[in-house]
């Protein structure tokens, strides 16, 4: 199969293409490096020249209010040039309990992607991940100094950017789901507790201080981030993930 990836050189896209490749599929990357700007439309009718299936992993470059616009007109380019092209399959990445903390902008367009796929007329999957372990670092940094780290109890269950890489490339090359499939990581955690388990794997001696209104996931509540029954569970651990 040919398999176009837009944002195909970044965290999870150049996973994709990796373990597509290894399979024996087409995978193709496209990124603005690559010369394709899926917000403008630019090169995209040539990416999806030839392609079964494109897999669209991409975000915008801030988390704040301009991400509905982000993601709306995005979305609209990548299904006006999927139908043009002939493309049977368009696969999303999204985020577990993305409709369930509406006091987020960026969640709230991400369930704002997910409707216009589904409303659009190329068969869809949609894959709903939690958040990565790659980007606990950073979550960290938002609220942090240099003595300590302010982190919300939030509930999480955090999953490997490799295992979220294989889950995407295992649906796009399957039946369009015309549906949802979550993924998550094996365990759950408070993102203090998280914190504080990074924190001494680094050596890193600050003290976090729990603030259920620090960051963005101050605004989740109760289990939102948590997988649901009949997700898939990878199998990496939090823990295993930090001693590579």
């Amino acid at each position: 199969m040919k398999i176009a990836v837009i944002g195909g050189t970044g965290l999870i896209g150049s996973r994709v293409v990796k373990i597509l490749s290894t399979r024996g599929h087409e995978a193709v990357p496209h990124s603005t490096s690559t010369g394709l700007d899926l917000l403008s439309g630019r090169g995209l009718p040539e990416a999806l020249t030839g392609a079964d299936v494109v897999v669209n992993v991409t975000k915008p470059r801030t988390f704040d209010e301009a991400s509905p616009a982000f993601f709306r007109e995005t979305m609209d380019n990548l299904l006006t040039g999927a139908e043009a092209a002939g493309v049977g399959h368009a696969v999303i990445l999204s985020i577990v309990g993305a409709d369930l903390v509406p006091g987020s902008v960026y969640y709230r367009a991400k369930v704002l992607q997910e409707d216009i796929l589904k409303a659009g007329p190329v068969p869809y999957s949609i894959v709903r991940s939690t958040q990565f372990f790659e980007f606990i670092d950073t979550v960290l940094s938002w609220t942090s100094d240099e003595d300590t780290v302010r982190l919300p109890a939030t509930l999480m269950q955090p999953i490997a950017a490799d295992d979220v890489a294989r889950a995407v490339a295992d649906v796009s090359v399957g039946v369009p789901l015309r549906g949802t499939l979550d993924i998550a990581g094996p365990e759950v955690f408070a993102l203090d507790e998280l914190g504080r388990i990074t924190l001494a794997a680094r050596g890193d001696h600050r003290a976090v201080l729990t603030d259920d209104g620090a960051g963005m996931y101050a605004a989740a509540s109760g289990h939102a981030l948590v997988a649901k029954d009949g997700a898939v569970i990878a199998e990496t651990t939090y823990r295993e993930w930090l001693a590579r």
